[in-house]
This record gives C-alpha cells, structure tokens and sequence, in this order.
C-alpha cells in the first residue's frame, strides 16, 4: 500500500483536533510517534484505535489532496462491500478507482461528495435505484459525504451486495440468478474484478459550509480501517489460492496453469482454454483442458459430430451446431431460445423456444429466463397481456374508455376499454356529445351554426326574390 500524504499521529486519542491530548509533536521519523499506511489495515488492539493520518491543510487554498493505493499483484473479485472508515469526519469528496492492468490504466469505480453537481458534474444517484440494464454504472453519491455533526458515522461503503441483490434478491437467496447474469450478461463480471484500487482523497471533511482560515490545522483526513471482501481471479478452475514465491497464486485444476488459471497446460492443448461456468446449475460446468488425441464429440457437448481448427485464432470451433445451440462449442443457444437451467449442456433439450408473441412482444428474442421484450402496453413472460389502461387487440392498445380516468359520460358505459355504449340522445368517444337530429331536438354548437347559416340563405334567396 501507497500514500502520498506524510503520516502523523499514532495514538488513537492524539489527532490535530484535541492536541491536548498528545504529548508529543506528530513525527514519521520516529516509530512510537509515525503513523505509517500500514495501520490501515492493521488489527487494533483492545482499547487503542490506530490509524493513518495525513498532513493538515497548512497551504490552503491549494488543495490537500492524498492518493492510497492498495495493489494485490493479482487479479481478485470482490464478494461483499468495500469499507473505508474515517476518524475525525469523512471526506468532503473523494473517488475510488480501479485497475485492471497492475496500475498502468486506471478507471472510476464510484465517485463521493457531499455535492455531485459541483464537484463532479454529476447527478448523484444511490445504487438502490439500480436496475438489472444498468447494475454496473459508475455512480456519485451523496449518501457518504454529508456532514452530519456526529462523530459516529465513520465508514465510507462501494455497495457490492446491493448490486447482487439486483439479482439474486435482497436476502440473497437466489445465488442461481446471480450466477447466470454473470456468464451472459456482457461485461459483468469484469465490473467486480481488478488488480488494484486507489481511493483519492480531494477535499477533507469541513465541518460547516465553509473552511476557517484560521484554524487549518483541524482539516486532514484519517483512516482507521480498510476492508475489502475479495477471492482471487481463478477463472473457476481453482479451490484454493495461495501466496507463493511473493505473490498470490490460484492452485490450477481441470489441466490448467497460469497465476489465474488462463491457459492450458502444455501437453492438454487440443481443446482451447475455456473458464469454468456456473451453469448448469447446481455443479457448472469445469470446462477441462483436453489432453493430446482426446478431441472429439464430448468438445461439442453432443451438438455436433465435426470440428474444425481456425489456424490464424488457434481456436478449435464446432461446426453446424444442432439441436438450437450455436458458438464455438455449442455452448450457446440461437435467438429466439434460451438456456433450460435444469438440463445438463449435452441435453438435446438444453435449449428452449421463447415463443415471444408477435404482436406484444418488440422481437423473437428473450432473455436468460425466458422473458420476452414487451411493447409499450404488453406483460407477461412472453408479452401476451396487457398492463392496466390497454386492451388486446392484435396488440396491447391504449382504452378508449375506463371505470378510472376515462369515463363514460351522460350514462354511458365502457364496452371491454375499447369504446362507449352511449344511450339515446348522446354521441361522441365518451358519450359527451349531444345528438342533433330530428328526433333529438337540442343541437349542439357546431349544428346551431349549421341552422343559422341556412336562415341566412333562405333570407338571402326571398331578397333576390322581392328585387326581381
């Protein structure tokens, strides 16, 4: 782990804010007075809370800005939240970024401040109002920045079991789901995998709306505890991972090697390196590397009968995928079907049609679970009925009439939403109209003007008539 701030205090009662606690000047050189980034992540012993402090904001209005990175040399998936708790008030803003390439590249993870507009650009947004489409957004909040003028709301969290939950439901019981939205949905489990993180400290916590230049030396920011929930990288071809020659290392099976598990043996290279899957559930799938000469049926998991090597990918690929499965080992399943979870991948019956209705429905295509894309107005698995306001009609279409909103008038009653069963006399889409005909004397405005206009003409005509 790295800063770039100096250390100070080592005390867990000494800080800038009550000197008169310390007996001694904050000083790194020395090791009972130093505060070294690695108490951080240290054990507090009973009844002493240690922590990392940076410098005070002597050079305001410069800004104090402080960078810890933590660098596993490894390749880890988060399983639970990422917990930053701060002593003596949490930043004011911050960022928390990610590497996937050892620290060459970095990217942000989530973006913190107690005004997203202003320090951002941002909208801020809270992770509970994530949705499925959008579970790997990079968000600001404004949840963990606040001042709150209390002591006692410390931790700073990037929700990861919120984002499962999306998922597999808010108690996380449906690990299953979980588990299927990471093997297809593009991206996903990149987003809770890295090499390294940085959080980047850039405005301290102030404690009102404004900083008093008079007493900088109260603003600095302090870290008493970084958690980070994480397993190594293994591609699901390990059930182990260690720490060995210097850094953590996967205990490759299914003929695999490699610090993650990445690539095949050198004698089992006949079938190309694929990672494990979850699915089928319950077991997966482990995807072993195939030794020399064992390439045959079981590469297309029974889909097909021939292979076929691509020599400038040096990729073995299935060829003519039956049984509606389709990919280079017949591992997927053709639009318009999707996966039968309870089936194993060599079922003839591992896929399943979607049977999307075609006028409810945007497309054949489905999602993982069978769920169709339904058109404004349609429900249901395969988008056959209509939300509440629609009826069927080759198609879910807005009411004409309702017993809520739109209401039949003057005593007319709604016929299935689609139109008004006006009485006698009345006229019009909700019965709103008056009739003007020779049975139904009271017209309307529009046959007024019609009587009118003829009165004129008749006058008009006996005119003519007396001038002749």
């Amino acid at each position: 782990m790295e800063n770039s701030g100096k250390t100070g205090s080592r005390s867990g009662r000494c800080a800038a804010e009550n000197p008169y606690l310390c007996s001694d000047e904050c000083d790194a050189s020395t090791p009972d007075l130093a505060h070294p980034p690695s108490l951080m992540v240290d054990k507090d012993e009973e009844g002493l809370a240690t922590y990392w402090q940076s410098v005070t904001w002597k050079r305001y209005p410069e800004p104090l800005v402080a960078n810890i990175t933590m660098s596993w040399n490894k390749t880890i998936e988060l399983t639970d939240d990422i917990v930053v708790t701060f002593e003596y008030g949490r930043p004011t803003a911050m960022m928390l970024e990610k590497s996937l390439d050892y620290g060459r590249t970095w990217h942000p993870y989530q973006y913190y401040a107690d005004d997203c507009i202003e320090a951002f650009g941002m909208t801020p947004k809270k992770v509970v109002n994530l949705i499925a489409s959008n579970v790997s957004r990079v968000l600001c909040t404004e949840e963990y920045s606040r001042w709150a003028g209390s002591k006692k709301e410390k931790n700073v969290v990037f929700e990861v079991r919120e984002r499962f939950s999306i998922f597999a439901g808010p108690d996380l019981r449906k690990m299953e789901n979980l588990f299927t939205r990471m093997e297809s949905a593009k991206g996903l489990k990149d987003f809770f995998t890295f090499t390294d993180l940085r959080l980047r400290l850039l405005k301290p916590a102030l404690g009102g709306t404004y900083v008093q230049r008079d007493n900088l030396r109260k603003y600095f920011y302090a870290i008493s505890n970084i958690e980070v929930s994480a397993r190594c990288k293994c591609n699901l071809h390990a059930n182990a991972c260690n720490f060995r020659e210097g850094a953590l290392q996967c205990e490759c099976e299914h003929n695999t090697t490699g610090q993650d598990c990445g690539r095949c043996k050198k004698s089992f290279r006949n079938r190309s390196w694929r990672a494990g899957s979850y699915t089928p559930l319950p077991h997966g799938s482990p995807n072993s590397c195939a030794a020399s000469g064992s390439l045959g049926n079981c590469e297309c998991y029974g889909h097909s009968s021939r292979c076929s090597f691509i020599d400038f990918l040096n990729v073995v690929t299935c060829v003519s995928c039956k049984h509606n499965t389709r990919g280079q080992h017949c591992q997927h399943c053709r639009l318009g079907f999707y996966r039968n979870m309870s089936a194993e991948l060599e079922d003839e019956n591992i896929c399943i049609q979607c049977n999307c209705n075609q006028h409810g429905s945007e497309h054949e295509r489905c999602n993982e679970t069978g769920d169709c894309v339904c058109r404004p107005g349609a429900t249901g698995t395969k988008c056959d009925e209509c939300l509440l306001g629609y009826h069927w009609r080759q198609g879910c279409q807005s009411n004409v009439c309702d017993d809520e909103l739109l209401i039949c008038q003057n005593g007319g009653t709604c016929h299935q939403g689609q139109r008004c069963i006006c009485p006698s006399g009345f006229k019009g889409a909700l019965c709103q109209d008056v009739k003007c005909d020779s049975t139904h004397r009271n017209c309307d405005s529009a046959s007024g003007t019609l009587m009118v206009s003829s009165l004129l003409l008749i006058c008009t005509i006996l005119l003519s008539m007396e001038g002749i």
